[in-house]
């Protein structure tokens, strides 16, 4: 497959999970479904914005980049189209390392969120953090402990886990591309040295 033709897939699959990441974030700033009474009530790993800025604003232009690869028509350096092609596939690793940040940094904050759990209100009225190194996945009777928001704790589990997914799927698409860029960069078009074809890049 032609360097700009995979990176056109990569980057077909990359704006949906982008979408997807930045709603599950949103959606996390109503714990348990339910509006907050006060922003301090929101778990603190939400407002890091890791579904929105990591996984979503850092992911829409590595994304766009790669859907332009597949039909780059630059005239190269100095005229020589060659030349151009294998800019444009050198200038998508460096978009696909901003991407593979950005992902990263949103796996980091869902890791974090979930070994965390949320902030809840306990018996005594205060609002804090039940929970320690992860205790709450493995035993439901911990669950008891949060009071309010109700089913709070199912909540940000499932929407962090489907961003720690999907960033880790994104992390790897980039990690890809970052590959197919550098071959792009080393063959050129696909009729060209070591890529094989006859189309374009």
């Amino acid at each position: 497959m032609c360097s700009g033709g995979c990176a056109k897939c990569l980057g077909i699959s990359l704006l949906p999970l982008a979408v997807l990441c930045t709603l599950a974030n949103i959606l996390l700033f109503f714990p348990g479904g339910q509006v907050a009474d006060d922003n301090s009530h929101i778990t603190n790993e939400v407002w890091y914005f890791g579904g929105i800025l990591g996984s979503g604003v850092l992911m829409v232009f590595p994304a766009l980049v790669f859907l332009g690869l597949k039909n780059n028509d630059c005239c190269g350096c100095c005229g020589n189209k060659s030349c151009g092609e294998r800019f444009a596939m050198f200038s998508s690793i460096i978009f696909a390392a901003v991407g593979f940040v950005g992902a990263g940094y949103c796996f980091i904050i869902s890791a974090v969120a979930i070994h965390n759990g949320p902030k809840c209100q306990l018996d005594s009225g205060n609002w804090t953090y039940p929970f320690s190194n992860g205790d709450y996945l493995g035993n439901s009777t911990l669950h008891d402990l949060c009071i309010k928001p109700k089913d709070v704790i199912p909540w940000n589990l499932t929407l962090f886990s489907l961003l720690l997914v999907m960033s880790g799927i994104q992390a790897v698409l980039c990690a890809v591309q970052a590959i197919n860029g550098l071959m792009g960069t080393l063959c050129g078009r696909c009729g060209n040295g070591c890529c094989g074809g006859d189309g374009p890049v």
